[in-house]
């Protein structure tokens, strides 16, 4: 009967040293590969200069590339996307309402991004809906982008 796979016995020990055949000029580092791997001149001079959005005054909001944009969180399951947008409607006009619904249920999941064309709007909608009950639900109201805190960008 022949084994599947070769059986060795325990007292056949091998000595063997990987960096013998390793040669001595190759470089010790590690190569990296794919994009950023060596350095080209992709982003050399205004390639690689990116558009950077205007820093505010109060440093606590980010403003998104369209507007600024307000999350809206404990809306009522089964709040409609019109009780919402009259209820934000008052604080300035709205450009864009995403009002998220569960696949699985068709209800609601229980927030809601609301996106303003001025700051001071989206400001005054936080400052007067925050703690404000829509449908029995009382509702908590913020800026859905924030600044990093101590100033530094990764890089």
């Amino acid at each position: 009967r022949k084994e599947p796979f070769p059986v060795y016995s325990p007292s056949v020990v091998m000595d063997v040293d990987y960096d013998e055949d390793a040669p001595a000029d190759k470089p010790t580092g590690r190569k990296v590969k794919g994009r950023g791997g060596e350095e080209d001149d992709r982003y050399a001079g205004k390639a690689g200069q990116f558009e950077t959005l205007t820093d505010e005054d109060d440093g606590t909001a980010a403003r998104s590339i369209e507007g600024w944009v307000v999350i809206v969180s404990g809306v009522h399951e089964e709040a409609q996307e019109d009780d919402v947008f009259e209820a934000f409607a008052e604080f300035g006009d709205i450009k864009n309402l995403h009002l998220n619904l569960d696949r699985r249920t068709g209800f609601v999941k229980g927030y809601a991004f609301i996106e303003y064309e001025a700051k001071g709007e989206a400001d005054s909608a936080i400052k007067g809906m925050d703690g404000q009950s829509l449908l029995d639900s009382k509702l908590a109201v913020n800026w859905a982008f924030g600044k990093p805190k101590g100033g530094r960008r990764r890089k």
